[in-house]
This record gives C-alpha cells, sequence and structure tokens, in this order.
C-alpha cells in the first residue's frame, strides 16, 4: 500500500489523497491478518465471509472521505421575514471513530449560528456533522473542522460548536473507565468576542431561556 492520507486539509471536502487506495481485495485480505494476528481460524465457517462484512462495514464507517460539508451547505434561503437572530440546533448524535485506535466514541453536537444574509436547512447542521464524524478523527479536531466549514459556508456574524462524547478507547481499554465524557467547544465571530454570546449559547443548549 502507497496510500496516506492528509485528514488535517482545512476545508470542507475530504482529505487530499496523495496515492490511490488500496484495492477492495486487499482490504479483506488485510482484515484476514488481523484475524489470523487475534489468534482465530479466518478459514473457520463464522469467519469466511467476516472480511466482506467489515470491509462493507468500513465504507459506512468511513464515508465522510467521499463527502463534501460545503456541498452540503451550498443551498441556503432568503426568505426568512428579516430574521437575524441565533439559531440553535441542539442534541445531534453522532459517532466517529478514534484515530488513535480505530475504536467508536460517540455523543451529540449542538450547533448555533448568527446568520446574515439567508439560512441553511436546518438538517444540513446535522449533515455536516456526519461528514466530519465519519472519518477517522479526534474530538477536537472534529469540532473545529464542523466550525470552520460552516464559518467559511455561511459566513456568519458567528458559530459556535459544542460537542459531549464518550470514547470507547477510554472506557472499553486502557483505564477502561465508563461514562466519562469529553466536551470540546469552538466559538467564531461574535460567539469568540463576547463571552455574553457563549453564555447565552451554552443556556440555550441547556434548555436555559436566555
Amino acid at each position: 500500500m502507497d496510500a496516506i492520507l492528509d485528514p488535517f486539509k482545512k476545508t470542507g471536502s475530504a482529505p487530499d489523497i496523495k496515492t490511490a487506495r488500496p484495492s477492495r481485495e486487499e482490504a479483506e485480505a488485510a482484515v484476514r491478518t488481523l484475524i489470523a494476528w487475534t489468534g482465530d481460524d479466518p478459514a473457520r465457517e463464522g469467519l469466511l465471509d467476516t472480511p466482506k462484512r467489515v470491509v462493507k462495514a468500513y465504507e459506512e464507517f468511513y464515508r465522510g472521505y467521499d463527502e463534501n460539508a460545503q456541498e452540503a451547505l451550498a443551498r441556503t434561503f432568503e426568505d426568512v421575514g428579516g430574521y437575524d437572530d441565533i439559531v440553535v440546533v441542539r442534541n445531534i448524535p453522532f459517532y466517529s471513530h478514534c484515530e488513535h485506535h480505530m475504536v467508536p466514541f460517540t455523543g451529540k453536537a449542538h450547533i448555533a449560528y448568527y446568520p446574515i444574509e439567508g439560512v441553511v436547512g436546518l438538517s444540513k447542521l446535522a449533515r455536516v456533522t456526519d461528514v466530519f464524524a465519519r472519518r477517522m478523527q479526534t474530538q477536537e479536531h472534529l469540532t473545529a473542522q464542523i466550525a470552520d466549514a460552516i464559518d467559511e459556508a455561511l459566513q456568519p456574524r458567528g458559530v459556535a460548536v459544542f460537542l459531549e462524547a464518550e470514547h470507547m478507547c477510554m472506557s472499553l481499554r486502557g483505564v477502561q473507565k465508563h461514562g466519562v465524557s469529553t466536551i470540546t467547544t469552538q466559538f467564531k465571530g461574535v460567539f469568540r468576542d463576547d463571552p455574553n454570546e457563549q453564555i447565552r449559547f451554552l443556556a440555550l443548549v441547556r434548555g436555559e431561556s436566555a
């Protein structure tokens, strides 16, 4: 395999592919190697089709590499009756995979922005979250990518992103601490410049009046 990806490209598109991906057959062979490495027999009946299933599952887990966040945010709506106050979408479920151990982390995203000339469909904010979550990630990088993509596409007065997640690399291995959550935030524009806007956003995330 002579292919590597650049996961830190700061655009809404998938990371640069510097050389070609391995073939499906090569990916399935790699799974068989891992099965044998664990001490099991990849030729036994219950594992015969496992390499195909794993590769198919990986296509879903990591489909974000083939998707573009800017395309998801391309269509906006300007006929909003002059609305220019905060837009908040809470409790967007997501799952991703830790780039250090390739095990899942799951949680919820809360996203807000202040529109200038128009708004984007609410489902598109969930879509953008998935585009970046369906890649190998760190939570910190995922948070920044979501905020950067929204800021680049909509050019709003401000963007706020709040992610809370549980990491299986911490609960299933290593220190094995279950129920521990990690919180990351990213603020741009008025949210970065005005602490009161951050307080308002966090209050809305918690379901309090702002």
